[in-house]
Parts: structure tokens; C-alpha cells; sequence
């Protein structure tokens, strides 16, 4: 099932995609799906970000071919940092290169988007708190990631956590292709098979260290083949059985 959020005369509503219709449902996707009598075409609404996250919990370095890529040992346990509900974005939006940045790079990434509080959830259990999976941009200023002691500049200016287009429930997230292209260009391609820590992990790991809550998004971490954006450039996230993140950066 693909779980959509969507503007439609005037209104923000969540809804089922199917082909290229909408069904509204009633309320939000994480106390169930109960469906609604509106039908929509996919044409005729303005897709968001399928979710408004409290917080967006990101792993770094968690792709063994990315680590070897920026010549640094893998992590004994996830490495993990935060980027602002701010910063979200969605499909077809405009990422903002800041002025204060001269390096600005794309990270396609596989996110998780949690669907009931959790708080010190086993391994085991961690499947049981997954709404289901969707595509992000991890949008980080380079330059300054390599100044600053910590990252929350970096990762964190506005429009730089693109997400969408949709929320895909079934989805088996330990063997999917994640895909990164730049005007057309493919400049990342790898499974999550390649994965450091695996999807379970990471969300046993984040709620031991904070609350998680419905809507949350965990970003698992970008593959090898990081690189440079610009103003005027295209930028599209690919992950199979979910769809196509596309937005457009801007000065």
C-alpha cells in the first residue's frame, strides 16, 4: 500500500494511491487506515511530504562501499545525528542553496517512518513500529560538515530534508535499490544489503537512545557515489517499490 499526503482545495489530506487515483482516508495513517469516500486523480492534487516528522534521525556512514568511498574505518555502532522538522520538503520542491555554502551534495536514502511511540524496542520487535519506508535527500553543505565540530549546520538549513512521494508499507527493506540521479545522470546505485547496520538495528538503536514517535522518520544512510550540486540542477531519488523523490535546486 502506498499512503500519500496531499493539498487538494484548500485542504492538507493523507489517502491510498492506487495507479493514478487517491482514496482519502479519515485522519492520520498511523492509528489505521480507514478509508473515505473521496476519490481523487493524482493529476489534480499537489503531492507533500508524506509525513510531518517530529524529528528526522539520520545514520552516517552506515554503507560499507561509502565508507571505504571517504577512506574512513566503519563505525563500531550507528552514527547517528538529527536534522529538523524544518528542513522537510517534497516532491517537486525547490531545494535552497544557502548562500554561505559553496558545496552543496545530494544523499539518497532509504527512510523509515515510524508508526507508534517507541521507546527501548528490541531488535526483535523493531518491524512492529513501521508505518513503511520512503524516499529522502539527506541535502548537506559540505564545506561546512568539514569546518564544523558537529553536523547540525550542515544537514540542517531549510528545504535540505526532501521526502516522498509516498509512504510504501510493504517493502522488504534489508534488499531494495537505491538510486540517486543528477540531471538524468545516474550518480549513486546500491542495495541496502550493503548496509552497516541493517534496518532493525537502526531502530532498536535510535529508540534506546530517544522517544520515538508516530511520523518520525529514521534516514539509514547514503551509498558510495556522493557528490557536488548546483543551482539550475535536477536532483531524483529512485528506490524500487516506492517511486521517484524529484526536486529542483535553486539559488
Amino acid at each position: 500500500m502506498k499512503i500519500v499526503r496531499f493539498a487538494v482545495e484548500g485542504k492538507v489530506k493523507y489517502g491510498t494511491l492506487k495507479g493514478q487515483t487517491i482514496q482519502a482516508i479519515k485522519g492520520k495513517p498511523f492509528s489505521g487506515i480507514k478509508p473515505a469516500e473521496e476519490h481523487y486523480r493524482l493529476n489534480r492534487v499537489k503531492l507533500l511530504a508524506p509525513t510531518l516528522p517530529s524529528k528526522i534521525i539520520a545514520m552516517g556512514l552506515n554503507y560499507r562501499k561509502h565508507a571505504e568511498e571517504v577512506k574512513l574505518p566503519l563505525p563500531k555502532e550507528p552514527l547517528i545525528f538529527l536534522k529538523p522538522p524544518t528542513s522537510v520538503i517534497g516532491p517537486e520542491d525547490t531545494i535552497v542553496y544557502p548562500p554561505s555554502s559553496t558545496r552543496v551534495d545530494y544523499e539518497g536514502e532509504l527512510a523509515i517512518v515510524i508508526k507508534k511511540r517507541a521507546w527501548q524496542v528490541s531488535r526483535e520487535d523493531s518491524f512492529d513500529y513501521v508505518l513503511g519506508y520512503t524516499c529522502l535527500n539527506d541535502v548537506s553543505a559540505r564545506d561546512h560538515q568539514r569546518d564544523d565540530v558537529q553536523w547540525t549546520r550542515s544537514k540542517g538549513f531549510d528545504t535540505f530534508c526532501p521526502l516522498g512521494p509516498c509512504i510504501e508499507t510493504e517493502l522488504d527493506p534489508d534488499n531494495v535499490i537505491v538510486e540517486t540521479y543528477l540531471n538524468g545522470q545516474l550518480k549513486q546505485h546500491s542495495s541496502t544489503n550493503d548496509l552497516i547496520f541493517d534496518v532493525r538495528e537502526q531502530i532498536s538503536f535510535a529508540s534506546h537512545v530517544m522517544t520515538l514517535l508516530p511520523g518520525d522518520v529514521i534516514a539509514t544512510g547514503t551509498p558510495s557515489g556522493i557528490g557536488a550540486m548546483k543551482p539550475g540542477d535536477t536532483v531524483e531519488i529512485k528506490i524500487e517499490g516506492i517511486g521517484t523523490l524529484r526536486n529542483y535546486v535553486v539559488k
